[in-house]
């Protein structure tokens, strides 16, 4: 039988290590898939820039509309990014009857649902493993490895960026400014960080987590974002000292109220595995009720990593060519007609424990009285440090540790904490997860 032909859009990172993977791996990938599969166009934006991948046998172009529109390629594998040109290819390439793979997470958080629907309108199929946390196979564990359970909440560290800059906080004592400033030279981060640091690409990859999970539509506009970009190392040494690490967590879960879906700092209790996933790995924690705890680690990008997830994809195309485009498997995991509209929660009604630290006057009944406003808003205390002044007469710091508490009922109590006189600055806040079984 002859092999599939692919085309390839994007000759970059992902798209050499892919390049380099279906070559190497060649034969191994055809026992896998029942044909071979072979890049024959390419598209690049500069066809004379070094690659880190052999190109001999690739028909090379500029236009990716090019490689679109070969009438031999059955398959286009989107790895240029973005969510322009990438949407209008991968729309062109669905409505010739060709099937897509893609990386590209921005483009499915802010359209997959438009995308999907076309697509299974026009018989084909759009493989997106490669999206989300780069080579670990998170997808297919929930959309097909975990189909018989319901999935209760699952909370991942899904950008290794911001994992790589707590990491270095933690075990260094360095500040964030100065730790972001390497990430920049290491490569790990772009001149304008602020998808990576403010949680924007972790908010893309967690509302299609939260989607294959619950079944629901994509709805990323509703994914509450915060960065770590106010974390201080001494925050991040006050939470080692209580017992917990800090790291930027996307985390969804179903409730009787609705669906969580939220993107920020958190402390974990340091015994979970979880908390232990340092540098620029990636992690993803899945409780289902049948399963229980299942946890997923690996490298979440990288040339190799994301291209073992995009040629996973390819093989699983592959091997579904000839199959009754009803009896594939979902694109979102659910029936399209399927999708429940549960309805998404306001950060404001999601219930979490606290961190709280505040800077106070040294002298007699100020922590009285900060207690005073917890307990008036029904907020118990489960820990608290003070931290001597550096200085008589200058500022203490107090770190506490609440129950669950909703997040209103929080941010009525910080506003009514910061009005005393005696508390200088802004409180602040970080949210907790215990990520255990129950």
């Amino acid at each position: 039988m002859n092999p599939v032909k692919v085309g390839l859009l994007g000759l970059g990172t992902v798209g050499g290590g892919t390049v380099n993977v279906l070559k190497r791996n060649a034969e191994e990938i055809a026992r896998r898939a029942g044909r071979g599969i072979e890049i024959v166009h390419a598209a690049a934006r500069d066809l004379n820039k070094p690659r880190i991948c052999d190109t001999d046998g690739i028909q090379l172009c500029t236009d990716p509309s090019e490689v679109v529109n070969n009438p031999d390629v059955e398959i286009i594998v989107e790895l240029i990014g973005g969510d322009g040109l990438a949407k209008d290819m991968v729309m062109q390439a669905i409505e010739q009857g060709k099937h897509v793979v893609t990386a590209n997470k921005a483009l499915i958080a802010k359209y997959g649902n438009e995308i999907f629907a076309r697509a299974q309108q026009k018989g084909v199929m759009v493989a997106f493993e490669a999206a989300v946390a780069g080579g670990i196979p998170i997808i297919k564990a929930i959309r097909e490895g975990l189909a018989g359970n319901q999935i209760q909440w699952l909370a991942g560290i899904i950008n290794g960026t911001g994992n790589f800059i707590l990491t270095e906080m933690k075990d260094k004592g360095r500040d964030f400014d100065d730790v972001l400033k390497e990430a920049q030279q290491l490569g790990y981060a772009e001149a304008d960080p602020t998808f990576d640091v403010e949680g924007i690409d972790a908010a893309h990859k967690l509302t299609i987590l939260a989607s294959i999970a619950f079944g629901i539509p994509l709805q990323f506009e509703k994914t509450f974002t915060e960065g770590i970009s106010t974390i201080t190392r001494d925050d991040v040494a006050y939470a080692e000292e209580l017992g917990y690490r800090i790291k930027h967590l996307g985390v969804a879960r179903r409730s009787e109220k609705g669906i969580e879906l939220r993107v920020h700092p958190t402390l974990i209790p340091e015994r979970r595995l979880i908390a232990n996933v340092d540098g620029v790995m990636n992690a993803v924690l899945v409780m289902g009720d049948a399963v229980g705890p299942t946890l997923y680690y690996g490298a979440g990008a990288g040339a190799e990593p994301t291209a073992s997830a995009v040629v996973g994809d390819l093989v699983d195309v592959v091997r579904a060519l000839t199959a009754d485009p009803e009896n594939r498997v979902p694109h979102l995991a659910f029936q399209a007609d399927a999708l429940a509209n549960d309805p998404i929660l306001s950060i404001d009604d999601v219930e979490t424990a606290y961190y709280l630290r505040m800077s106070v006057q040294d002298k007699p009944g100020v922590m009285a009285k900060v207690a005073s406003i917890l307990a008036e808003s029904d907020i118990s205390i489960e820990a608290i440090i003070q931290k001597e002044p550096v200085a008589e007469g200058s500022f203490a710091n107090i770190i506490m540790l609440t129950h669950k508490v909703q997040e209103k009922q929080m941010n009525a109590a910080i506003a009514s904490i910061e009005a005393l006189d005696t508390i200088d600055g802004k409180v602040k806040r970080i949210r907790m997860e215990t990520l255990d079984a129950n």
